[in-house]
């Protein structure tokens, strides 16, 4: 019996130092040698150095001079160990009044314009780093009378952030409201 239990708890052993930690530890090297940025989480800096962000997770900004991101649902907003969507279903008056409260705030601030949805709907996540850019435009106007800016100047800053889908066809285009809002800051 020893003799045909030996070749097996080898190969596990093997397998697992194989599979449970060499291949772990090559990807993890193979993506920190590629892609830094991104396997150090996409984190932005300030000019003196200091995090001030990630490039893949939501912040809330209320002021009327930065581009405001989606509704979000984690927690109290954006609280990464509270992330979930709110798993409301569209039938639910809970959510249908969040919306509404949120169509009436933005139809006050731009009457007349199309709300898009992401406006008035959480993320999945609740994360959500970036927004529509029919979203962003929407917001140009406030933000230039915020900063006593011009909107086209808002607007160019906006249209430079934006980026396109991925090889022109895959996903849609979008504007990480963190870049957006440190570009505002340096104008």
């Amino acid at each position: 019996m020893i003799r045909h239990i030996r070749p097996a708890l080898v190969s596990m052993g093997l397998f697992t130092v194989l599979l449970g930690l060499g291949y772990p530890l090559a990807v993890t090297g193979v993506g920190q040698a590629a892609f830094p940025f991104r396997a150090g989480g996409s984190l932005l800096r300030d000019d003196q150095g200091r995090v001030i962000g990630s490039a893949l997770i939501g912040q809330g900004f209320a002021e009327p001079k930065y581009l405001h991101p989606r509704p979000s649902a984690a927690g109290d907003g954006y609280d990464a160990s509270a992330s979930s969507g709110s798993n409301m279903g569209p039938l639910n008056a809970d959510l249908a009044g969040r919306v509404k409260t949120r169509a009436d705030a933005l139809r006050a601030e731009a009457p007349g314009q199309p709300i898009p949805a992401d406006a008035v709907t959480a993320s999945g996540s609740g994360l959500d780093p970036d927004i529509s850019p029919a979203y962003a435009r929407l917001q140009a106007a406030r933000i230039a009378k915020a900063r006593g800016l011009n909107v086209n100047q808002v607007q160019t800053v906006i249209e430079n952030e934006t980026e396109k889908p991925l090889l022109g066809f895959i996903g849609q285009a979008r504007v990480n409201v963190l870049a957006v809002n440190r570009a505002l800051d340096k104008l």
